[in-house]
């Protein structure tokens, strides 16, 4: 196929031998098959920021590091400058996920490089060498769904484990290769420990993935993984291989009422009282 506007520089750099054909398009950006050397890879490239439709909400955004102050202050102005620096931390943020999620052993492509937008990955193929469908696409026995959904949370743990979470977890985020799922499309990684939101994002991924399996094994919709991996992370005591039970033990423990009101009206009178001693300060 005709080589795309922004694949050239890479085929010119001799990073891509030939585009083979558009494999998707999306919110966020449009992915290529192209062959390197004797390996045939994808070439994600990441569309311009007016371009997208996927929003570089504030909730994931929150807890990533900014090395350089510069730039750090010119995304918090938001200036023009500032603008186009916060654009490339957003589109390196999914780079950076694959490498360390990669090192951390969570199955997702590999990472090859990433040149101008454009990110060179492994692809994920199906028994025939075909690129392997979303799980979305297949439809499955209850005992693969139940193996499937048991391979997906170690998964989530494994990326608990290395600091991240996916945060927009779902069927259509995850490809189904000859060995398994793999977890794909974490430009919106979020930062577990500098996140406010994380707990949240953890438990709606893992529900996702419950009530996705759970069409095919109906006993995985009573499972309680999200809470129970997240109290583990919480304690210091979640690991990459730990073995989880499914089960948490909610707190059924009733509020006082009476107390947390006689809470509320004492800070009520401190409040009134410092209130009381600024107006007498003002009149000396």
């Amino acid at each position: 196929m005709k080589v795309p506007k922004r694949l050239q520089p890479l085929v010119d750099d001799g990073m891509i031998d030939e585009v083979l054909y558009q494999l998707m398009s999306g919110k966020e950006a449009q992915v290529y098959v192209v062959q390197c050397g004797d390996q045939v890879c994808c070439a994600k490239v990441f569309k311009e920021a007016k371009k997208r439709s996927f929003k570089q909400a504030v909730e994931y955004q929150e807890g990533r590091k900014v090395r350089n102050s510069r730039r750090a202050r010119a995304m918090s102005k938001k200036t023009r400058y500032g603008q186009k620096e916060q654009e490339n931390a957003w589109l390196n943020a999914e780079v950076d996920a694959l490498y360390r999620l990669a090192r951390a052993g969570v199955r997702v492509p590999e990472p090859m490089g990433f040149v101008d937008g454009v990110l060179l990955m492994e692809m994920i193929a199906d028994a025939d060498g075909k690129a392997a469908p979303r799980l979305d696409d297949v439809s499955l026995p209850a005992e693969q769904a139940r193996d499937y959904h048991g391979r997906v949370i170690k998964e989530i743990v494994r990326m608990l484990s290395a600091g991240l979470i996916h945060g927009d977890l779902s069927e259509f985020n995850v490809l189904v290769e000859n060995d398994g799922p793999v977890i794909i499309d974490l430009p919106q990684a979020v930062n577990a420990a500098g996140n406010n939101n994380a707990e949240r994002m953890l438990e709606r991924d893992v529900d996702n993935m419950r009530r996705y399996f759970g069409k095919y094994a109906p006993d995985l919709l009573v499972t309680d993984y999200g809470k129970e991996i997240w109290a583990l992370y919480e304690s210091g005591d979640l690991h990459p291989d730990s073995e989880l039970t499914g089960c948490f033990e909610h707190d059924t423990h009733s509020a006082d009422v009476a107390e947390l009101m006689a809470v509320i009206d004492s800070a009520k009178e401190e409040e009134l009282e410092r209130q009381e001693r600024l107006l007498d300060n003002d009149e000396d």
